[in-house]
């Protein structure tokens, strides 16, 4: 796959203290540069942390030319609160959501699961598209001469991500449920699929081809993230379920600066996006845990960064100083 023709898009969560709130900013505007498809804004469930990803993402839409996409969980939501936060987000001008499940609160009792009214992410889809309907019931335009407006015979809709899991989601049985779930969310109106953070691009091409042989049509991208340190690394592996990637913990390993572990780490993920481009994916989301220089520096090795000055040095200028704040 010719890599100019990729698309790419990254993750934020909200500002977890007054110094990150301070610095996201920053990092919005330098990712937005790159100009990708869209930023994702991840949220907790509960209301630990809707309001300041409302404003994230409000800051997405005021001061960049790029399309947020709204995280939506169904942990702890009823029917009136999600249609509430929907519309909330709607109203703000998003237009583009992922629907997922969600991580349950640590502390519940047994036998509860944690989930509101909402019981999976293709009810959750449902009702995504069930508020935009009723938000806006169809579309006009105004009748040149008259003071009357036509109706049109198509209303605007909204685009739907849904998470997707290559080595499985931990409460499937067998790899099959998962693509019927796939299925399922699709069926639901889901438009686009996010995978889960992996490390092996053979788990994602594997996915991606049975996905589309069982009927899955709507694009899959591959999650990754650059991974600069060993704790960092383990950290990723206990939320991702993920086998180890030993080449790459070896190398983290051994490498006794920061610096050559930060190289280690781009270089790394540099070429597993690589190998998913050419494998044929869609495009590479990036987590970043709210940082830019990583995942810039991924994008510019493989040839996705716009060809700007300013992206280059704002590479070479921010690279020392995150790897202070990582």
């Amino acid at each position: 796959m010719d890599c100019t023709d990729a698309r790419f898009s990254f993750e934020l969560y909200p500002p977890r203290s007054e110094r990150a709130a301070a610095t996201l900013p920053t990092t919005i505007d330098l990712l937005a540069a790159s100009r990708p498809d869209f930023i994702s804004v991840t949220f907790g469930a509960g209301g630990s942390s809707r309001a300041s990803s409302l404003e994230v993402v409000r800051y997405i839409l005021e001061h960049t030319d790029v399309s947020p996409m709204a995280h939506l969980t169904c942990v702890g939501s009823s029917h009136e609160e999600a249609n509430r936060l929907i519309r909330e987000f709607l109203d703000a001008g998003v237009r583009r959501f992922l629907a997922v499940r969600g991580d349950p609160p640590a502390d519940l009792a047994p036998g509860e699961d944690g989930l509101g009214d909402i019981h999976s992410s293709a009810e959750l889809v449902q009702l995504i598209h069930r508020v935009q309907a009723e938000r806006v019931p169809y579309g006009e335009l105004p009748v040149p001469g008259l003071h009357a407006r036509a109706v049109l015979d198509h209303r605007e809709h909204v685009q739907i991500a849904v998470g997707a899991f290559p080595h499985g989601h931990p409460s499937s049985r067998s790899p099959s449920q998962d693509i019927d779930t796939l299925l399922a969310k699709q069926a639901a109106g889901a438009n686009l699929g996010i995978t889960q953070l992996f490390f092996h691009a053979e788990d994602y091409l594997s996915f991606a081809q049975r996905a589309a042989e069982a009927g899955v049509t709507f694009p899959i991208l591959p999650g990754i993230m650059p991974v600069t340190s060993p704790a960092r690394l383990a950290r990723m592996l206990e939320l991702s379920g993920d086998d180890l990637p030993s080449d790459l913990a070896i190398e983290l390993e051994v490498e006794p600066t920061d610096e050559g572990r930060r190289e280690i780490g781009i270089a790394w993920t540099a070429r597993l996006a690589q190998r998913l481009l050419d494998g044929g994916a869609p495009g590479i989301h990036l987590y970043t845990f709210n940082q830019h220089a990583a995942v810039l520096s991924v994008l510019d090795r493989i040839g996705l960064l716009p060809a700007a000055p300013s992206t280059a040095s704002t590479l070479t200028a921010t690279t020392s100083k995150e790897s202070e704040n990582a």
